[in-house]
Order: C-alpha cells, then structure tokens, then sequence
C-alpha cells in the first residue's frame, strides 16, 4: 500500500481531534441544573461531559463572566427604562446547606491574576450553623419590577441589618452612554430587621429616602435618651405596601431549586448560581 506521499508503507491513522463542546450546549446544561437541582453527575447526556459543564460554570463564577452579564441586562433595561427607582426594596432569606456544601478545603480559587478582583471567596465560604441547621442566608436589593439589583451571600447566623449598607453599595448599574453607574435609588424600603442608626445614618448621607419599621425596643431606647436620642423616624405607609415586591422576587428566585437549596462547597460558585437565577428573572422580563 503505497502512502499519499507515493512511497510504499502503511498508511498512519487518521487522528481524530475532539472538538470543544458549544457554548450554547454547556449553557443549557447550566440552566437545566439550576431548574431541576440535579446532582451535576446527573445531567443528561445530551449536554455533553458533566464535567465540562460544571468545570466551566465554576470558571465563569469565579472570573466574572455571570456578573458581567447580569450588570449587561441591568444597563440596557435601564436605558430603555425598564427599571423602577422609585422604591427599591430589601430582604434576606434563608437557604438550607446541603450535607454535600461541608468541607471545602481552606484555599483560595485558581483565577488569572487580572481578574481576581471579581471573585466573591469568602474564608467562612457563607456557610453557619442557624435555628434551621446547617444554613446559608441571601441579602438582596430589589427594583419595582420585581428583579433583583444585587444581592450578598453569608451565613445563616449573620443578622440582616449589619448587610444592609453592603448591598446597597454593590448597586451598581453601569450605562452604556455617557456618565457614572447608577448606585442611588430614590427611596429605599426594608422590615425591623434592618433599622439600625448606622443603616439610618447611611441613607441620610446619600439624600435616600427610607422606609424602615422602628422596634418597640428601640423606640423605649430613644424615649429613654430624651432629646440625645433624636426625632422619631418618619413612617410612610403608601412606601411600606411594595415591600411585598421583594418577596415575590425571592419566591422567583427560589423556584430554581439549585438555589433553593444550596449544593456548592464554596461561596463564589453559589454566587455563581445566585447570579445565573438572577439573569433569568431578566430574561424573562
């Protein structure tokens, strides 16, 4: 048998070079994953490697790619004026850990050095010990139309109050024109959860308008000071009705059952899942 060079021999096999598996394809897998909470071994077959859908999904966690995307919607919804600034509401809720979330080794994600920057590694990885277990809690901020703006993940334990001004300040919607991102809301709207001094004190600092219930306990604290405790804070009930927005945000957000329920050993790959539930609710508007 001669060769194609026309020299007589063997002929060397063909070698097959496997191709790289469509962005579209692992996509879908992502998506089907955070739908059904599927384990990632569990995928079907028709999304390729389960390995390479989940390799890649942690890789876009951890160098930005979702957060990218999700702050890309934000921009062209609030150019075309899809977002409500009059009231942006917010609210924690809880999600339980999976036993499959403990033990994650104590070391920082391997990410390019230009981008390190994007990764939300936590030491504590969000996860703690609560009244309802081994728990994860989400603190997020969300708009008139029912779309989370952003969002913190700690864990279970930590108090809603303390994360307040952190959410707030990771509002951050860039605009594609001309001029600084859009990080101020006209009126800010929570429960008694997270009416501090500090929280009142930031918002009055920024000229935000606010709606939080105060506690009988502070209330007695002021009345107590005299007039070193201050005015009372003001109370618009007309404001406090939409509270009701960023409940029904986080009912939309927890019918992704991967984000109802926590899976991930590590924080930032969670905030991953958080944030690709989060472009859905845009998508969908």
């Amino acid at each position: 048998m001669r060769s194609p060079s026309g020299r007589a021999g063997r002929a060397r096999p063909v070698r097959r070079v496997a191709c790289r598996r469509h962005h579209r394809t692992v996509i879908n897998g992502i998506l089907f994953r955070l739908r059904t909470g599927v384990p990632w071994r569990d995928l079907p077959p028709r999304f390729g490697s389960w390995k390479t859908v989940h390799d890649r999904h942690r890789r876009w966690s951890a160098d930005g790619t979702w957060a990218r995307i999700f702050e890309a919607l934000q921009a062209d919804a609030d150019m075309e004026g899809r977002i409500d600034w009059s009231v942006v509401s917010v609210d924690s809720t809880s999600c339980r850990a999976h036993q499959d979330a403990a033990g994650a080794r104590k070391r920082a994600p391997r990410v390019p050095r230009r981008r390190r920057q994007s990764v939300d590694h936590r030491p504590d990885e969000g996860l703690g010990r609560s009244r309802g277990a081994f728990t994860c809690k989400t603190h997020l901020a969300c708009e008139g139309g029912r779309r989370p703006l952003a969002f913190v993940i700690t864990p279970g334990q930590w108090g809603d109050a303390p994360q307040m001004v952190e959410v707030l300040r990771r509002i951050r919607v860039p605009r594609p024109s001309a001029g600084h991102p859009r990080t101020r809301p006209d009126h800010v709207c929570g429960d008694r959860a997270h009416s501090s001094r500090r929280n009142r004190r930031y918002l009055r600092r920024r000229q935000i308008k606010h709606t939080i219930p105060e506690p009988a306990n502070q209330k007695d604290n002021r009345r107590r000071r005299g007039s070193a405790g201050g005015r009372p804070t003001g109370f618009d009930r007309g404001a406090y009705r939409r509270r009701n927005e960023v409940e029904r945000t986080i009912n939309a957000l927890k019918g992704f059952r991967a984000g109802a329920t926590r899976f991930e050993k590590r924080a930032y790959v969670f905030h991953g899942t958080v944030t690709v539930a989060a472009i859905r609710l845009w998508l969908r508007s």
